[in-house]
This record gives structure tokens, sequence and C-alpha cells, in this order.
């Protein structure tokens, strides 16, 4: 596909989750933060509903609820805040850095987070770090929270020193043992300076300059990779690590960004591709010319459509996605076959026309729409699936393809 070929801009209803739904993933990933979402009732429901703590666990996010007085203004939100926060650092020392969520009730009030942030860290320095960001579904979908979330971290990533070596900063928050198998695969490529962002604790973030360069591992980080550019890292272009074509291509992008030969790479991963090949191919027969129409919700629709159409043989009907953002996805969007429709944005009820009248095999979309696309006899395949799963690399790249052959499947298991 060309960057030449029109996009459809879709501006209407949406069907997506907020942004506070990012903090299920964040919460395990850094683990000495802690998520205090800043919000109603029903964004409480939301997220243990989606994470699935039990009531005896001592999970690390929270949610401060505004009640009616809060809502009218008759009480003071920011001496409330304080008293919350207050409570919640004296029963859990533990807590090093401490992030104040926005959420659609706190962005309606005009409650100024950051604001309350600021004073919070200065009031707990150095013990606790405040910060805050925004997760609110007015504007977002949810795995911009994981964008925001990052984006308020890189102001307090430390200077990198001009005589440090080039390093390689991978951004997005992945599985630990996707980060550990490319950490193993980045070393044996002889890339010797590197660094996950986010690693496992928000208190060690790693130095940023000149002589970093950042690789993206999730597509939906456009505003933190501008502001690590901003701070002087230089982005590397590339696919995404969907797959053995994504992950060779990011590898050689980043391999190539430090120096490092071509060869060391495809001799660093001969065995590892090969063994995805072989995973890939006992779904490629099942997945092969069939038709998939993409819904936007996760921003991973680019890529992810790449990975189907190029290597496991699917049609693409249609690719939507939130937000087309072409700093980070044109590497994918180019290798798109000229067929597929690309369309940005949302507006349920035509896309939903659309989508029925193509008669598709399989729709990847969000769960507000999955079950009246099955009552119509519409295989689905939950987006919010994809997010949550460890999908990057070649040891799960046949698990990946194996994610959207479960649903193809399914009335055949019901039938045994």
């Amino acid at each position: 596909m060309t960057m030449a070929l029109p996009v459809i801009r879709e501006r209407g209803q949406r069907e997506v989750f907020c942004g506070l739904t990012g903090i299920v993933w964040l919460h395990r990933k850094l683990q000495d933060a802690f998520f205090l979402v800043v919000g109603s009732r029903t964004c409480a429901h939301l997220i243990q509903s989606a994470a699935g703590v039990m009531i005896f666990a001592e999970p690390r996010f929270a949610t401060a609820i505004l009640g009616e007085r809060d809502l009218a203004g008759l009480a003071d939100c920011d001496e409330e805040l304080d008293r919350v926060v207050g409570q919640l650092l004296a029963r859990r020392p533990d807590i090093r850095t401490l992030f104040l969520v926005g959420s659609c009730p706190s962005e309606v009030i005009k409650l100024d987070l950051s604001r309350a942030a600021q004073r919070l860290s200065e009031r707990n320095s150095p013990r606790v770090r405040v910060l805050s960001y925004s997760g609110s579904g007015i504007e977002t979908t949810f795995t911009q929270g994981e964008d925001a979330c990052l984006a308020a971290l890189v102001p307090e990533m430390p200077n990198a020193a001009p005589s440090d070596p080039p390093t390689l900063l991978v951004a997005g928050a992945l599985a630990d043992v996707v980060e550990d198998q490319f950490a193993r695969l980045l070393s044996d490529i002889g890339i010797e300076h590197f660094a996950f962002f986010p690693g496992r604790r928000a208190r060690e973030l790693p130095a940023i300059g000149p002589n970093t360069r950042v690789i993206l591992a999730q597509p939906f980080l456009g505003d933190t990779l501008r502001a690590l550019v901003r701070r002087g890292a230089i982005a590397v272009s590339s696919v995404f690590p969907f797959g053995v074509e994504g992950t060779t291509s990011w590898l050689l992008a980043a391999a190539r960004a430090l120096g490092v030969a071509d060869a060391a790479v495809h001799a660093a991963v001969e065995a590892p591709s090969r063994r995805a090949t072989t995973a890939i191919a006992r779904y490629r027969a099942r997945l092969a010319g069939k038709r998939v129409f993409f819904f936007p919700d996760s921003q991973l629709e680019i890529p992810l459509a790449r990975f189907l159409a190029r290597e496991c043989g699917v049609e693409l009907i249609e690719v939507g996605t939130p937000y087309l953002d072409r700093v980070c996805v044109t590497p994918d969007l180019a290798l798109l076959p000229e067929t597929a429709v690309i369309s940005e944005g949302q507006d349920v009820d035509r896309q939903l026309d659309r989508c029925l009248a193509s008669n598709p095999d399989l729709v990847v979309c969000g769960l507000g729409l999955a079950n009246p696309l099955e009552a119509r006899g519409i295989r689905t395949k939950w987006s919010i699936e994809l997010v949550f799963s460890p999908i990057h690399g070649y040891e799960q790249a046949g698990d990946l393809a194996e994610l959207f052959v479960r649903p193809l499947d399914r009335l055949e298991r019901l039938a045994v």
C-alpha cells in the first residue's frame, strides 16, 4: 500500500473503553507504583472488573471516589484528595511512585491533578514521587492510558552524560517474559547498551539524551515518543515486532541504529525465527483466505493487520484504528495490501453497516460490539485480549496466530 491511498475519516459515536483500563497492565509492570484514580464508583467498578482482583488481594490501584458534594462543588476537593493520599501512604509505606489518574468526573469539575501532584510530591519528597496523567474516556481510547502514563514519566528520566555510549531504549510496556526474550536477543545480536521503558520499577528510570535511540514496542505511544525526542533522543522507525517478519525487521532497525551489521542479526535470530515460522504454519491453513474486518479500538490494528495479511494469508476488508499516528505506524501501513480499506476514528453505525454488508469471516472489535455480531452469526475476536496477551516476538508468534483461529473454531469445539 502507498501512503497516497485515501483514508476514511469517521467522526461519530464510538464504542471503546477509557484510558483507565491501562492501569490493569501498568500496575503489574511497574512493581513499585500505585495508581489512584480520582473518579466515580463506575471507574472503580471498571478497574476492579477488568483486573479481576480478588477481594482479599492487595492491588496497587484504588479509586478516590468523587461523591455528590464534590461534583456539586460543595466540598474542597484538594483538601479531600490530600487527606485520601495521606491515608493511602500511611497504610502503604511501600509506595515509591504514586500516579493520580484523572477520569471523566474529575475533568468535568476541572480538578487540577497536575497541581495536586506537584503539591503532594513536594510534601512527601523524597520518599514518594507523585505524578499525574489523564485516563479519561472523553477523548481517548483505552491504550492511550499507557501513553499518557509514560509521557508523564519522561520528565523524571535523568539526563544521559555526553560521554555515555549509544543506547537503545525500547519503549512500551511488555510482559516480563517478552522483555526477557528481547533482552537475550539484543545481547546475542551484539547490542551492549539497552534499556526498557517502562522497566519493572518506576523509580529506576533509564537516562535519556542525544545518544539514546528509541524504538517503539507498542504503536499507541505517539505522545511518549514525541516527549522522548524533545529530551534529545532519536526515534528509530520500524514495523512492530509481531510475527516473524515484524520481529526480524524490528531487530534489524534496532541494530542498524546502533551500528550493528545485519549479518549479526540474521545469525542470532536464525533458530527462533525458524521455530516461529513453524508455529505460524500450523494456523496459516486455517486462516488463509479468511476475510477479516477490524473495528477501531486499540491502535494495534495496523500492525496486526500487516501480520495477518502477510504471514497468515488473510484478506483484509477494512482496518479501522482510533487514531492513525503516521509517526508510529507508517512502516506497517506501507506493507498493507492495496485492497484493504483504512479508516480512522469511528462512526459505529456506519461501520456496522459496512461490516454487515461485507459478510466477513472474522471481526476484531471491542466487547460492546462482539455479542451483537455473534448473535448475527459473525465470529468475533475481542481486541482487548490482544492487548492483555503476550503477542510480541518470535516465541509468541504462534500464540498470536492462534488467537485469531480460536473464534473460527469455537462452534466446532462446542459441538464436540
